[in-house]
């Protein structure tokens, strides 16, 4: 009966294929987050004090931490490995909180939270209408 019902299930749902797009989007978005900080380190940024060496230590330690874990996150998210959400969240908790608690350090940057908090709400619903459908599949 289990075969009967694998083989039944070929194409996957609209949930399905939407949040394997959103994933990948959000994959190309960490990528580009991830060159952002790059750019900085490497001082190819204009304005003041944006090269690693003239950065004060604050700076060095998250733009490293943010230039190597968002793409280490849009990896992991384009392959959909299971720790690819891990690392983006984390990624997305350090910058949110830099531009946020921390916004006497950094600078102020509200909009850095309100989209990472539409991300994750997103985020959140797609696996909650995934799980909901997983269980549906099940009971049937």
């Amino acid at each position: 009966m289990m075969e009967e019902q694998l083989r039944q299930r070929v194409e996957p749902s609209l949930a399905e294929t939407g949040f394997v797009w959103f994933v990948r989007l959000l994959a190309i978005y960490c990528l580009a987050l991830g060159v952002a900080y790059w750019i900085r380190l490497i001082g190819l940024h204009q304005g003041l004090l944006w090269r690693f060496d003239l950065m004060p230590w604050q700076w060095q330690a998250a733009s490293v931490s943010l230039a190597v874990l968002f793409p280490v996150a849009a990896t992991g998210l384009w392959m959909r490995a299971p720790w690819g959400p891990v690392i983006w969240f984390a990624a997305a908790l350090i910058e949110t909180l830099m531009y946020t608690v921390f916004e006497r350090i950094f600078a102020a940057n509200p909009m850095v939270a309100v989209t990472n908090l539409l991300i994750l709400l997103l985020y959140i619903t797609f696996r909650v209408i995934l799980f909901f459908q997983t269980r549906a599949l099940r009971r049937s």
